[in-house]
This record gives C-alpha cells, sequence and structure tokens, in this order.
C-alpha cells in the first residue's frame, strides 16, 4: 500500500526498513598474540649468520621484531648485517666492543615487545621456538622466564646429539641458586616487565645467561624449562661457554650478592665443577686451585670425578714399560 504524503501513517511507514532477512554476523577478528622482540647480540659470527638469520624469519608465531647489536666484530658480521637488511626486515645496531651484556642492554632500549627473546647467531631457531614459549607465558603470568631444550650440532651443522625430558621442569629462587641453574639464552623467552623489574643486565658481568636466570628468579618470578627442542645449538672452538675463565669469573660475580643466602657455597662448589671440566684439560695447575678451594663439605661425586682426571695422566706415564 501506497501512502501519500501528508496521510498519518506515511511517517510509520518511512521507518519499517525494506529488508527484513536478520543481519549476517560478522565472524570476529583474530586478536593479534603479543609482541616478541627477537634481540640478538653478534660479535664475530659472519660464517653462521645468513643461516641464523634465515631461521629468525621462519617462524610460525605471527608477531615478532627483530633487533640486531653487533659488539664490534672483527670480521665481516657488520657489512654483511647491512647487506642481509636488503632482504629482512630488523633493526641494526653497532657498538665498540662492551660485551653480550652490554649489547643486549643496547638493543632492549629500542624493544617493544612483551616478550623478549636473546638468540645467538650461530644457532639456528626452529620454526616453533618462539610461538610455543610464547603460549606458554600467555598462560602463566607467575613464569617470568621460560627456556626450552637443544639439538646439539658441530660447526658444519652436523647432529651431535638431541637433549631429552618427560615433564616440565619447575625451578624458584632457591633452586636456581642452589643448583647453580642457568636457562640458556638460545631456549630463554623472558617476560619484559620481568627483565625489567630485574634491572635488565649488569653490563660488568660479559656473561648474560645466569646472572638474568637468577636476577629474575630474585623478583618472585618462577622459571620454567619446556621439553621442547627449540634450537639447534652450534659447538665450536668460539662458544662462550668454552672459555672457562671468563665463564667462571662472571658466575661467581653472580652469585655475589647472595652470598648470606642458604644455598651459596652450593652454587659455587656447582661452578667451580664447571669450570674444572675444561682446566683439568687446558691447565692443570689452575685446576688443582680451583679443586682446593671447594670447602671438604662440599665435596661430592664430581669434586672426585674431576680429582681422577686430574691424576689419570700420571696414572698413564707409571704404567709404560
Amino acid at each position: 500500500m501506497n501512502l501519500k504524503k501528508g496521510h498519518p501513517d506515511a511517517a510509520l511507514q518511512l521507518r519499517i526498513p525494506m529488508n527484513t532477512e536478520p543481519p549476517v554476523q560478522q565472524a570476529p577478528e583474530p586478536s593479534t598474540p603479543p609482541l616478541v622482540s627477537i634481540v640478538a647480540p653478534c660479535y664475530n659470527a659472519e660464517k653462521y649468520l645468513e643461516e641464523a638469520m634465515h631461521s629468525l624469519f621462519a617462524q610460525d608465531y605471527p608477531n615478532f621484531e627483530v633487533i640486531v647489536v653487533d659488539d664490534g666484530s672483527t670480521d665481516n658480521s657488520l657489512a654483511l648485517l647491512r647487506q642481509l637488511q636488503q632482504t629482512y626486515d630488523f633493526q641494526l645496531y653497532s657498538q665498540a666492543n662492551q660485551g653480550v651484556s652490554a649489547a643486549l642492554n643496547h638493543g632492549l632500549q629500542h624493544a617493544k615487545g612483551l616478550y623478549v627473546s636473546t638468540p645467538d647467531l650461530d644457532d639456528v631457531m626452529l620454526p616453533h621456538s618462539i610461538r610455543v614459549r610464547a603460549q606458554y607465558l600467555d598462560q602463566h603470568l607467575n613464569v617470568g622466564c621460560v627456556g626450552a631444550l637443544i639439538i646439539y650440532m658441530d660447526s658444519a651443522g652436523r647432529f651431535i646429539k638431541e637433549q631429552r625430558r618427560e615433564h616440565i621442569q619447575v625451578y624458584a629462587f632457591d633452586d636456581i641458586l642452589r643448583e647453580a641453574t642457568v636457562i640458556g639464552a638460545p631456549t630463554a623467552l623472558y617476560r619484559m616487565s620481568a627483565l625489567r623489574e630485574a634491572g635488565f643486565y649488569d653490563p660488568r658481568l660479559r656473561v648474560q645467561d645466569f646472572q638474568i636466570t637468577l636476577r629474575i628468579a630474585h623478583q618472585g618470578y618462577e622459571i620454567h624449562e619446556l621439553p621442547i627442542c627449540v634450537t639447534r645449538y652450534r659447538r665450536h672452538p668460539n662458544n662462550l661457554s668454552r672459555k672457562y675463565r671468563l665463564m667462571l669469573e662472571a658466575d661467581l660475580q653472580a652469585i655475589e650478592p647472595y652470598r648470606d643466602y642458604p644455598g651459596y657455597e652450593s652454587a659455587r662448589t656447582v661452578l667451580v665443577h664447571k669450570a674444572l671440566k675444561y682446566a683439568v684439560i687446558e691447565d692443570r695447575k689452575e685446576a688443582w686451585q680451583l679443586l682446593r678451594s671447594i670447602p671438604w663439605r662440599h665435596l661430592n661425586k664430581t669434586s672426585f670425578k674431576r680429582f681422577k682426571r686430574l691424576l689419570l695422566p700420571r696414572f698413564k706415564k707409571r704404567s709404560r714399560p
């Protein structure tokens, strides 16, 4: 029925919608996952850079930024990184050589992520690496750092061995200190707020992962380690972990603020044992000094294992005809 303009029911007719079908429901857009800042220090990693950078940008996690800080490399790393910027979208900064802790602090000044990953650029990050750890932090707000397992490879990328575990490992501060537990940088994903509360890295300590594991746990956060491999870790002569004197000095400095805690002496013993693993091979005199520095009450099976390794060459010499 058509009503003339002015008819008393005309206004009512104008308010009736022509399309009486129910509106189509729009599917809600999926929420964007939290931004992850991948902050990668670089020092003389030219040989491995292309493979490492490719692995960062092959992540199946959709929301991340990459920040690289060259720590005064003396090889062609910086030039190669500038060249790689033509292929990959990442921020690049450089500084005089100050050590990995200072390099990470430099990069963190520019990071905007809710979570932070700090891979080494001689390793290879597996495609699911960021996703599984970021999702875990999403679901566990009491966790300040989540680690995982690694696959070891040699300098040429050949498989050596794979870490295995059946359960999630949970650590509190007392556990971290007593056992000198470290969540290695290649597998760690940190909550940015936890890093901030910990005061970020102490640049005086040229080894980063143990000190920050301790500092975050000391803020009351739990540290968890997932039973899944997320990184292929490359073993080569330039690994920081093989520089036992530098490692021991930095690790002892890391536990120094906690000297009055019950787990301090136990932590020191663990760190000395770790250094002895290399000292018994490279410097026997220093190895004896380190072994003697362990209090009698803290000697254990590992102590006697290192002691036996020190005596072994003598026994071999005596047994010769």
